[in-house]
């Protein structure tokens, strides 16, 4: 795999919590890399640090030890101004529980990183109807959080995850609260948005299922054994 071809990869990052003796070291040492359109899953038993590592490449936290470099940018230097721009402009989040903000109907949730990066009312919620839209929701653009199902909930946070066209989509467990036929459109959605925006996408999920319809399986285990299927 040629550097050229990489968006992600993490170099012997450690991360742990705690201190002492009641320190719990989640990643010792890990090595990942993935590639520039590539959709990976991530899976696991539960407590491995799956989420630790998403959050990690995702910079909504440090490790503590170790790289780790998004499009080409060694994050660990970057000041909060600059980890805050690159996580807004690049990186899309769409996590287990929604997230959604009660008071916003779902076009301005879904506008609402659009409306932080300064672009004004009516561009974003165009563009927010556009991946509501996208995600075959226009008839419930005006609907809030509650007026949804948890499907409907996690498409419109899906569509927000895409509001800034990221390069790099982070999915932490989208689908651990739907229910079967739910789960199944969901994930069929994030594949379809991901050839269409030509995305790098990288999903944890305990489904071994949804995981073989990945590009390629990661394996964290306990104790740091770890182990990928190509």
């Amino acid at each position: 795999m040629s550097d050229e071809a990489l968006l992600v990869e993490a170099s012997r990052v450690t991360k742990g919590f705690g201190s002492g003796p009641t320190r719990v070291e989640v990643l010792r040492d890990l090595d990942l890399r993935v590639r520039s359109g590539e959709m990976l899953a991530v899976v696991g038993p539960s407590g491995v640090g799956k989420s630790t590592l998403l959050h990690c490449l995702g910079l909504l936290d440090r490790p503590e030890s170790g790289e780790i470099v998004i499009d080409g940018v060694s994050t660990g230097t970057l000041g909060l101004n600059a980890r805050a721009e690159m996580r807004n402009r690049t990186i899309g989040f769409v996590f287990q529980h929604h997230h959604l903000l009660d008071e916003l109907d779902a076009v301005d949730n879904v506008a609402l990183p659009l409306r932080i990066s300064g672009e004004d009312s009516r561009s974003s919620r165009g563009r927010a109807a556009e991946l509501l839209a996208a995600v075959g929701l226009t008839e419930r653009t005006r609907h809030f959080p509650d007026q949804l199902s948890g499907g409907e909930q996690q498409r419109v946070s899906v569509a927000r995850a895409l509001a800034m066209e990221p390069k790099l989509l982070l999915a932490d467990e989208p689908t651990g609260n739907l229910d079967r036929e739910n789960a199944d459109r969901l994930f069929q959605l994030l594949s379809e948005l991901h050839l269409k925006a030509g995305l790098t996408s990288i999903i944890v999920t305990h489904n071994e299922e949804m995981a073989r319809r990945c590009d390629r399986i990661f394996r964290l285990a306990r104790r740091a054994v770890l182990s990928e299927d190509v």
